[in-house]
């Protein structure tokens, strides 16, 4: 008799523990996909979604390229370990999937020597004419409190040149190991000219833009061993230098809002970038 009464005690407690466990506030991931009438075909999306606030408006927006990949990016893994420490606001990531990353990432409206990034502008609309307002109204959020727009690579690339272009609606970018070497001429063409043919330095060196934005880069060491202009620094790292130096010159922010980190081990893969998103997800969107 008293072993049941014993067992009756422990199946309660446990029964409590299991329901207040379940109750506790979850990260959740679902999938989702908007047809693009600017690149005719259907993109699938991630969605990660930390609780939602009483105040719908105080969510901040998180777009992220390359959402194909999002898994590798530990992404959900990541905001879900920083909100049980309070460390992130409440936030919605949208992961976009890349159907033809060569030709939708890019500089909009200046392909490269071989002819990519040929849908660069037609991505751009899609993300300002057709993304944003269908997250806006399958969320219920009429205006989010930032909008961040990131990504890696040549994704990277294409999340700071969509946000110069549209900081109307976008408020800060990271870039992962942007690929700012981009050219219109191969680097071995003996005429090749760092100042004339990287195709992002030239666009934002002559663009009257001023958009106030606020910056968050990242480069590793040991990302390549190409060194263009032999100065025994990597090109990726050079090159986002070059870029955060044409950013300052032309004033358009505070030298505050242009955060650099540089991981002298780091690689060019998922997994340096993964160790520092903890940094940018708390930048982006942190108490």
């Amino acid at each position: 008799m008293q072993n049941n009464q014993y067992l009756h005690q422990f199946l309660t407690s446990l029964f409590f523990i299991v329901l207040f466990t379940s109750c506790h506030p979850k990260i959740k991931e679902t999938k989702d996909s908007i047809y693009s009438r600017h690149l005719q075909k259907h993109i699938d999306l991630t969605i990660i979604s930390t609780p939602v606030p009483k105040e719908k408006n105080s969510f901040n927006l998180l777009l992220l390229n390359d959402g194909q990949d999002i898994e590798q990016f530990r992404t959900k893994e990541v905001i879900d370990s920083l909100y049980k420490k309070k460390l992130l606001r409440p936030l919605l990531v949208v992961a976009i999937n890349a159907v033809d990353r060569m030709q939708e990432y890019g500089v909009a409206g200046y392909p490269d020597y071989q002819n990519n990034g040929t849908d660069a502008e037609k991505y751009a609309a899609f993300v300002d004419d057709e993304l944003i307002p269908f997250i806006k109204k399958k969320s219920g959020v009429r205006k989010f409190n930032s909008i961040t727009f990131a990504g890696s690579s040549l994704g990277g690339l294409s999340a700071f040149d969509i946000a110069w272009d549209h900081a109307d609606k976008i408020d800060k970018v990271g870039v992962f190991s942007g690929s700012f070497w981009y050219r219109d001429k191969d680097a071995a063409d003996s005429t090749y000219d760092d100042n004339k043919d990287r195709l992002i330095i030239n666009k934002i060196r002559s663009s009257r833009k001023r958009p106030h934005l606020k910056y968050w880069f990242y480069a590793g060491g040991k990302e390549e061993t190409a060194d263009r202009d032999r100065d025994g620094i990597i090109d990726v790292i050079d090159d986002t230098k070059d870029l955060i130096d044409l950013i300052k010159k032309k004033n358009v922010c505070p030298p505050g809002d242009i955060i650099y980190t540089e991981i002298t081990a780091g690689t060019h893969d998922y997994n340096s970038w993964s160790h520092v998103l903890p940094q940018f997800l708390i930048w982006a969107d942190g108490n």
